[in-house]
């Protein structure tokens, strides 16, 4: 990101951290016919992800059972998801949520392009890793049988996670643009694949010079000539791609925004981007959210959430800050 902000989290490490006292609370939490959701949220959102695995260890060890199982069985709705997703690592929460986009009825490309056009290489190892680990098959074997066209080859390009790290060259910057212009004109399928192979590969420091360079030459916007030449999914990667080099978290408040008040809140997308950038930069994602709309992110998901589900959702996204 080369906007000059300090990204920052939500979620930290909670101090004087004890798991057996943790799971003691839960046990107790979670006993009986009903459960105390309050205390669920009060500790499960203010524990950090490395933090809340030794937590479901003391658990097992304590009462013999899972954590995970127990909050899945004494929980319903979006609650249930919010609690359950907190108790995944961050590559094993995008592991599950690739799997569930693509093996539900249907597949869900949001979510697809959500993860992979926003994700580090190292983020992407660490998540092909969980997901043979945890369903006992290839991430990239997957999006190529779900998925098509050259949507499915930018995704499967991404998945690689070999974009080059720190480079910058503006002679090559210059260079690139001028094949990036040539896609958007001739679109054809080679130059299609020339495009999405310099979006997917370059690192984000020669990204950055290439769209300078390319309103040079072209007096556009990269996102803008992206979506006046191609559409669909295609369409929606490339343009997600440009916008994490630029901003990730300008990125992801739009999304937020989008899923708040496009979709009559579409809580999968809200949940998933809430979970996973709670220790990266939801802070800032948060601060891009109201410089962008006028409101706070709190303030919408008050307008649109309710009862447990809107505390849990407003304890990630706030931390121990508030938001109005």
């Amino acid at each position: 990101m080369f906007c000059g902000d300090y990204v920052q989290g939500t979620i930290f490490p909670a101090p004087n951290f004890d798991p057996i006292l943790d799971a003691q609370m839960l046990g107790g939490a979670l006993q009986g016919f009903d459960c105390n959701r309050d205390l669920l949220i009060d500790v499960l959102t203010q524990r950090c992800s490395a933090q809340r695995l030794l937590i479901a260890e003391a658990y097992r060890s304590m009462y013999g059972r899972d954590l995970i199982g127990d909050l899945k069985e004494k929980l319903s709705d979006h609650l249930k998801d919010v609690l359950v997703g907190l108790m995944y690592t961050p590559p094993s929460y995008d592991a599950h949520e690739l799997w569930h986009a693509m093996k539900g009825v249907g597949t869900e490309e949001n979510c697809l392009i959500d993860i992979l056009a926003s994700r580090t290489n190292g983020e992407i190892f660490q998540m092909r890793e969980a997901y043979y680990l945890q369903y006992s098959s290839n991430l990239q074997e997957d999006i190529y049988s779900e998925t098509s066209g050259h949507f499915r080859d930018t995704l499967m390009n991404l998945a690689q996670g070999n974009r080059e790290d720190g480079y910058a060259d503006p002679a090559v910057a210059a260079q690139d643009a001028m094949v990036l212009w040539e896609a958007c004109q001739q679109k054809s399928p080679e130059h299609k694949t020339m495009l999405q192979t310099i979006l997917c590969n370059k690192s984000p420091q020669q990204l950055w010079l290439v769209f300078q360079e390319f309103q040079n030459i072209s007096g556009q916007d990269m996102v803008d000539a992206i979506s006046e030449c191609y559409d669909g999914y295609f369409q929606t990667l490339l343009v997600a791609i440009v916008l994490c080099v630029r901003d990730k978290p300008a990125y992801f408040a739009y999304r937020l925004h989008s899923a708040i008040h496009d979709f009559g809140f579409h809580n999968k997308t809200i949940i998933r981007i809430l979970i996973a950038r709670s220790e990266i930069d939801l802070m800032t994602i948060r601060k891009r959210y109201r410089e962008r709309y006028g409101k706070s992110l709190s303030h919408d998901i008050r307008n649109f959430a309710s009862g447990h589900y809107e505390k849990a959702l407003q304890a990630i996204c706030t931390g121990d800050a508030e938001d109005y």
